[in-house]
């Protein structure tokens, strides 16, 4: 078992969207939950494929995955956090490199159709992963509980439920 080490101010959080596309609303969405973020002191990295849609319901399964790849190797980034949920993540499994994520362990989480993604990643390589809101909720959420607890898990690393 592979626990990746917690998330500090000033870290970076690499966006993915292995699922549904990042379109319309959705846009703008993000753009707030990175504001959101960095005036919490936190660096937000977005991938490259983040707002593709280069297959009309999403990015292709190899953009997605190279994402996921890409972020998992990037040693700036300390955590990468999906944007939403959706379908199709598991179109991603056959790409990727579950030896350079087990190398470069790192928080990964999100929830809905992520779920299968973080599964198999503990799955082929150990690491432990997370359920938890996806990145646009931060700036959705009618309120700021959710982002308040993912900071006090990744953060502070109490695993206490509730305020």
């Amino acid at each position: 078992m592979i626990i990746p080490r917690k998330l500090e101010i000033g870290d970076t959080i690499g966006v993915v969207a292995p699922s549904d596309p990042i379109i319309g609303k959705n846009i703008g969405e993000i753009m707030r939950a990175r504001e959101i973020l960095e005036k919490d002191g936190f660096k937000v990295k977005f991938s490259e494929n983040l707002f593709s849609n280069t297959c009309g319901y999403s990015a292709t399964a190899k953009e997605k995955a190279e994402d996921i790849n890409d972020m998992f190797q990037d040693k700036d980034v300390k955590m990468i956090w999906c944007a939403k949920g959706g379908e199709n993540s598991n179109s991603t499994f056959e790409y990727l490199d579950y030896e350079l994520i087990k190398k470069n362990p790192k928080i990964i989480c999100g929830y809905s159709d992520i779920t299968s993604l973080t599964n198999i990643i503990t799955q082929k390589t150990g690491l432990i992963t997370y359920s938890s809101t996806n990145f646009k909720t931060v700036a959705t959420d009618e309120t700021d509980y959710s982002l308040k607890q993912v900071l006090k898990r990744f953060v502070d690393g109490d695993l206490q439920l509730g305020e």
